[in-house]
């Protein structure tokens, strides 16, 4: 049976008590929604995504208050990033209380916490007595959604509902910050730009490489759409497509069109919001091209730029066989 659609929020916090999975939207993408605090729930997440158990899930709250029943008592640096940057795109990876069911942290000893903005969400939140876990609403790997229907073509056949809050604002998952050795560190970038949270709370360190992930979204190889995506700096791309004349080559690129057998471009004007707002449309649009392979430029490495180069990164690494 196939999911339905629509913005009934009764019906949406209904599926969600009776511990199934409900696709939500969020001012970053569309999340696939279950009880936080219920393991079995918890793990028809990973069952419907296809996704690997060791890679842990993020926990959505209706206010900094829950959070904080979810979690250890939190350092002062933590609370300001709280007050400045929640409700929106950034998650915070913190030391959980035993409420966080290890189905959800992957057996990590942190829990990852954010408070979401979308106005459809905070109040389907605001109706429920326990917070969401929920990774993006996508099978595992894949290009994330930021529209209902995006959710419905790949796993409307697989949960209970999509609640409807149309385009997804941003665009981009969240950032994601924790602390290692006392230092905060950046796990992933995302909606809120690096530039904005280093105003306010000086460098930001890069996280030390892992095995497995110790946060959300840290997995290199991933964000992919099915067909072949190659990263071509800017003065590589025109002439490797110069060399694939005849073939069926789509073009992603960042301010400027290319003669292609199809292209988008992110943002004519150049304004890295923009892009990131159509990043995973326009990487869906390409991917049912007919094209047989995907040639991306990065954008400039400023504010949300950092996130739509890491979400490339990864989508070219999830075809060239990096892991």
């Amino acid at each position: 049976m196939t999911a339905g659609i629509g913005s009934d929020l009764e019906r949406a916090a209904a599926h969600l008590r009776a511990g199934e999975l409900v696709a939500i939207p969020t001012e970053t993408v569309y999340g696939l929604a279950a009880n936080a605090l219920d393991a079995d729930a918890s793990l028809r997440i990973f069952e419907a995504k296809e996704r690997p158990a060791f890679d842990p899930l993020i926990v959505h709250v209706r206010s900094r208050a829950q959070a904080l029943e979810l979690c250890e008592t939190p350092s002062a640096e933590a609370l300001a990033l709280m007050d400045a940057f929640w409700p929106g795109p950034l998650t915070l990876v913190l030391t959980k209380r035993a409420a966080i069911p290890d189905m959800v942290t992957s057996g990590l000893d942190t829990v990852a916490l954010r408070q979401p903005a979308h106005p459809l969400t905070a109040e389907l939140l605001a109706r429920l007595s326990f917070p969401l876990a929920a990774p993006s609403a996508n099978l595992f790997g894949r290009t994330s959604p930021t529209t209902a229907q995006h959710v419905a073509e790949q796993l409307g056949d697989r949960i209970a509902y999509i609640l409807d809050g149309g385009t997804c604002a941003v665009g981009v998952e969240s950032t994601i910050l924790g602390w290692e050795e006392r230092r905060l560190v950046l796990y992933r970038p995302g909606g809120t730009p690096l530039e904005a949270i280093e105003r306010i709370f000086g460098h930001v360190g890069a996280a030390q490489r892992r095995v497995l992930p110790a946060a959300p979204g840290m997995l290199a190889a991933h964000y992919a759409p099915r067909t072949p995506l190659e990263l071509r700096e800017l003065g590589e791309l025109d002439a490797r497509l110069a060399g694939l004349a005849g073939r069926r080559v789509a073009v992603l690129a960042f301010d400027r069109a290319r003669p292609a057998h199809a292209c988008r471009v992110l943002s004519a004007r150049g304004d890295p919001a923009e892009a990131a707002h159509r990043l995973f449309s326009s990487l869906r649009e390409l991917d049912a091209s007919g094209a047989d392979l995907i040639l991306a430029e990065p954008v400039p490495e400023v504010g949300l730029g950092r996130a739509i180069n890491d979400r490339l990164r990864r989508a070219a690494a999830a075809r060239s066989g990096q892991a």
